[in-house]
């Protein structure tokens, strides 16, 4: 049973990666290919529709962490207690740029949200290879290391890259390129790729921390049924929202 579950823990949380990670880098991209009012509606319009889904599988990942894991409690959010606050932080940050920056028309308004989507894109990105670096020394190792901020780096590259080629298959040829389902699906398993390694070497530690038997049997009968709930939904998202439909009027009036 504790395989089974760290299987299942590695796919929500390369299931993260691989999607929330367009919208953090459809974020990062904000000042770079935004550069008129036009552009970054066009760019918040396309990843609009797809970011609650996606943060359900974050939601999944902390749920699956404490339920199975519940020993790295103290190590996750206390060893990291500063990394862990600045990553919700920067959560809270970019979700507030997408639900407000439509609230007022003027021009500061906009800017403001917009650069807080891309600043929390930023700190967020930067903080999972801060945190699968704490992870990958079994939380023994500070994540303000050069190695833990190079993954910073290496995860924000991917994402942004991932972004981009969201953006080529959601808004074909608006941005100077069009990418075919396939690339774009090759880039969600190169985004994902962090994750899987990290937790590929961090398995005999996981093991051995995971939960009572008693406990992860209960925890799948309580579980496990809901899993095709969550893979409909994203699969319906993915269905209602392709390339072809209008994205702006599609787009949720409170994005």
């Amino acid at each position: 049973m504790e395989v089974i579950w760290f299987a299942v823990f590695t796919v929500l949380l390369a299931g993260y990666f691989a999607l929330e990670g367009f919208d953090l880098g459809v974020g990062l991209l904000l000042p770079v290919l935004g550069r008129t009012r036009a552009n970054r509606d066009r760019m918040v319009a396309a990843v609009a529709p797809y970011v609650l889904a996606n943060e359900v599988w974050l939601v999944a990942v902390a749920g699956t962490l404490f339920g199975v894991y519940p020993l790295l409690e103290h190590d996750l959010l206390f060893g990291l207690y500063p990394l862990v606050v600045a990553m919700l932080l920067c959560w809270v940050l970019r979700d507030a740029g997408l639900w407000f920056r439509r609230r007022l028309d003027g021009a500061l308004w906009r800017g403001f949200w917009d650069g807080a989507i891309a600043f929390g894109s930023l700190g967020l990105s930067v903080g999972w290879g801060m945190t699968l670096y704490a992870a990958a020394t079994g939380f023994a190792a500070s994540p303000v290391h050069p190695v833990g901020l190079m993954l910073g780096v290496v995860v924000t590259l991917l994402f942004a890259f991932h972004g981009w080629t969201f953006l080529g298959w959601r808004l074909p040829g608006v941005f100077g390129v069009t990418r075919p389902g396939r690339v774009l699906l090759g880039t969600a398993l190169v985004a994902a790729l962090p994750a899987l390694g990290v937790l590929g070497g961090a398995m005999p530690y996981l093991l051995a921390h995971s939960a009572p038997p008693a406990t992860l049997n209960v925890l799948s009968l309580m579980v496990l049924p809901f899993a095709p709930i969550m893979l409909g939904a994203q699969v319906w998202v993915w269905r209602t929202f392709r390339p072809g439909k209008d994205a702006v009027r599609l787009l949720p009036s409170f994005f």
